[in-house]
């Protein structure tokens, strides 16, 4: 059905745009809290449902896929179905799928509804982020891009530590029964107070040879980039063959939709030199940030001794300052050049991960917690402003689509930095530790003085070998510290690619 938008609907206000804003801001903290939230709860749900931890790994794997294939097709869908129709849908059905998650009664049962959740919760990231600026006043836009900021980057820290909490104390069912009321209500709510901000439609035929290449380089991608540590990567012959698939399958994607009439993914969007310069510095700098918060919880719950809560908990202290700073710097970027704030942004993210390059084992919590709350600054101080000059060098009929491009390559610079920091790190802890075992000990006055005070040649040797893993671990985690503020560094002087802006975000989008 073909809806005509005769005017431009009027800004909410008061009530109504608080009602709104919470509902926005719900969808996009629900559909990025899913990327991480069954991560600590792998090893529960497989012995739960009676599989191994590596096929449990699905669970993560299945709604990566599928929201990293869903997210840039929000554009077809927002200019086919209107954006508020695709938002609400996408919405109510992330709480019935939800739902059918937590009753699963088999791996295959909850892989199947995951994929089903990460298509419905795909849309909702770019499409939570334009309408939110539709509904302010468009002096206000600058405040819209930073509540939704706040909510994209305090989520995935959140995660983990919701699905420590929910898996520990009750059962891991209610990792996702607990947001099926939020998702519901939230998307009745927005049908109420939104359905004035509804977007033009056209009846444009699906580019189905589009589509089809995209799920094909995405999931192949994704498979090859979940499971090559476990086949030591291109040493096996199934991760070479899921190589090449998603090489070809990537490069014929990025042919067939530069030439199709209607494709299914519109890339001319990155014709605009400030979105592609933006675009450059979010993948380094996004991923770099992944990178250290994937393996800051493993490190500590590992070798530290830190229950999955606990890190959590001490991860999560990057995302305190971010929830006050993100509404200040929009507003500050939305007055000045944002380019400086993104710079100063990723270079101070990359000075306290430089400095967090000198950690050692006698630390204590809080010796590790507050260097991430200071780090912490630098989180909306780069990706608030990123995010309005990413979109307010695209024209307005291309917001949709620009805003699913960009949550698409977050979230699959999200993957590959994932994949990349668990290989080096574990090959890294590896490496140290056949390095030092040969140097450790060599007159054997450690373990003669373990065995004096009790112990036997075994547990002796078994201490001392405990000992230099931890020692070795603690290498390779300051050592892939070091790199990863050298990809901050790169992506900080990225931004200088990009124009000066000559115009911001309003509510009618740019113009």
């Amino acid at each position: 059905m073909s809806q005509t938008v005769t005017a431009e609907p009027q800004p909410l206000s008061g009530g109504a745009l608080v009602g709104g804003v919470i509902c926005l801001a719900m969808a996009n903290f629900l559909a990025i809290l899913d990327t991480t939230i069954a991560n600590v709860s792998v090893s529960s749900i497989a012995g739960s449902l009676g599989t191994s931890t590596s096929q449990g790994t699905y669970v993560i794997t299945s709604y990566a896929v599928a929201e990293a294939i869903s997210v840039p097709l929000t554009g077809w869908l927002a200019s086919r179905f209107g954006s508020v129709k695709v938002f609400v849908t996408c919405l109510i059905m992330f709480g019935v799928f939800s739902l059918l998650c937590g009753l699963a009664s088999s791996m295959s049962m909850l892989v199947t509804f995951r994929v089903f959740l990460g298509l419905s919760g795909g849309p909702l990231m770019p499409l939570s982020q334009t309408l939110m600026i539709r509904i302010f006043p468009k002096d206000k836009s600058h405040a819209a891009i930073g509540i939704w900021s706040m909510t994209t980057l305090v989520a995935p820290i959140m995660g983990p530590i919701l699905g420590g909490v929910l898996c520990d104390q009750f059962s891991w069912p209610y990792i996702f029964y607990f947001k099926v009321p939020f998702a519901i209500v939230a998307g009745i709510c927005c049908w109420q107070l939104i359905k004035g901000f509804e977007t033009k439609t056209k009846k444009a035929a699906i580019d189905k040879v589009g589509l089809g290449l995209l799920v094909v380089w995405v999931a192949s991608l994704q498979i090859m980039l979940d499971e090559g540590k476990d086949h030591d990567w291109f040493a096996s012959s199934r991760i070479v063959i899921l190589g090449i698939i998603a090489v070809i399958g990537f490069i014929a994607f990025l042919i067939w939709e530069l030439t199709e009439r209607n494709p299914v993914v519109d890339l001319k969007v990155f014709r605009h030199r400030g979105f592609a310069a933006s675009m450059l510095t979010l993948s380094l700098a996004f991923g770099a940030f992944f990178a250290i918060t994937v393996v800051t919880p493993l490190w500590l719950q590992i070798y530290m001794g830190y229950t999955a809560t606990i890190s959590g908990y001490s991860t999560a202290m990057m995302g305190i300052i971010a929830v006050f700073l993100a509404p200040l710097i929009a507003s500050a970027s939305s007055k000045f050049d944002p380019r400086p704030f993104v710079f100063v942004g990723v270079m101070w993210l990359g000075l306290w991960t430089y400095l967090r390059a000198f950690n050692n084992m006698d630390m204590t919590f809080w010796q590790i917690s507050m260097p991430m709350f200071f780090q912490g600054i630098g989180m909306p101080l780069f990706f608030v402003p990123l995010t309005a000059i990413a979109l307010g060098c695209v024209k307005m009929q291309e917001m949709d689509s620009a805003a699913g491009l960009m949550n698409f390559i977050r979230t699959l610079s999200g993957a590959v930095a994932t994949s990349m920091v668990n290989t080096s790190w574990e090959n890294e802890t590896t490496y140290v530790h056949s390095e030092l075992s040969g140097l450790t000990d060599k007159a054997g006055v450690a373990a003669h003085a373990m065995q004096a005070s009790g112990m036997t040649q075994e547990q002796s040797l078994g201490s001392l070998n405990w000992l230099l893993q931890q020692q070795s671990s603690m290498v390779a985690t300051n050592q892939i510290f070091l790199w990863v503020a050298v990809i901050f560094t790169v992506g900080a002087f990225a931004i200088w690619l990009a124009p000066r802006p000559v115009r911001s975000i309003g509510g009618g989008g740019t113009h």
